[in-house]
């Protein structure tokens, strides 16, 4: 037997169940509190982002000084300098109201055969002298991805990929060099455009060559709360819609 104060407490508490937001309604406010602040004008790791549904709400480039310090190899160069733009990037949007709690992300990729980092050439004669040296051999590309946290905690991973160049022909080499698409890309080539033609084997993550690792960059920001997944599912709905 129901008693008619308990039926009353039923009601209300139906009533005020239909008045509620939902778990689903709650979920996309707390989405839309968040901010993620890209620390890159890379427009290949924007891209990226965009690829598994991410859309980066400010880019703050960090300015630092790339140069290796003496001895440093080439993981533990990536690892540093991704650490340092996001300190950078963080530093600066901490002073931007909007972004005072916004996850900042940045990532830096390394190509090295054996100790020596084969970095962005600025000059032709230096982008081809990365190219000869890359010809025929196996290199290594690193890339360290760095996530500072709302509540300012540091998290990192280190992506390591192997990639092996079949023997470069001076025609090939002279007329990669002439198409431009050498200049700002570590180890001077940027493996998603032309010279994928020059690619015999990858091993590992081809997305890290690209400039971003997305098994991680995604694993990383959804272990931290970041709402990925409910991105997946907004899209799905405008595209239903």
């Amino acid at each position: 037997m129901i008693l008619l104060k308990d039926a009353s407490l039923i009601s209300s508490s139906s009533s005020a169940g239909d008045s509620a937001p939902s778990g689903r309604e709650r979920g996309k406010k707390a989405a839309l509190r968040q901010r993620l602040v890209l620390a890159s004008a890379s427009p290949r790791r924007l891209a990226l982002l965009e690829q598994v549904g991410i859309e980066p709400h400010a880019l703050r480039p960090a300015s630092i000084d790339e140069t290796p310090k003496k001895g440093e190899r080439p993981r533990s160069l990536a690892q540093r300098l991704a650490r340092e733009k996001a300190e950078t990037a963080r530093d600066r949007v901490r002073r931007e109201p909007e972004f005072q709690e916004a996850f900042v992300l940045a990532a830096d990729t390394v190509v090295a055969i054996g100790r020596l980092v084969l970095g962005k050439p600025e000059y032709l004669d230096e982008a081809a002298k990365a190219l000869a040296t890359l010809s025929g051999r196996t290199h290594k590309v690193y890339t360290a991805i760095a996530l500072i946290t709302p509540d300012n905690k540091m998290r990192m991973r280190t992506v390591e990929t192997r990639v092996r160049f079949k023997r470069l022909s001076r025609e090939e080499i002279d007329s990669y060099l002439a198409c431009g698409e050498w200049r700002g890309k570590a180890g001077g080539y940027a493996i998603q455009g032309i010279a994928g033609a020059f690619v015999q084997t990858i091993v590992g993550s081809y997305t890290n060559v690209v400039g971003l690792p997305l098994i991680e960059v995604v694993g990383l920001l959804a272990g931290e709360g970041f709402p990925v997944y409910f991105n997946w599912l907004n899209r799905a709905e405008v595209d239903a819609g």
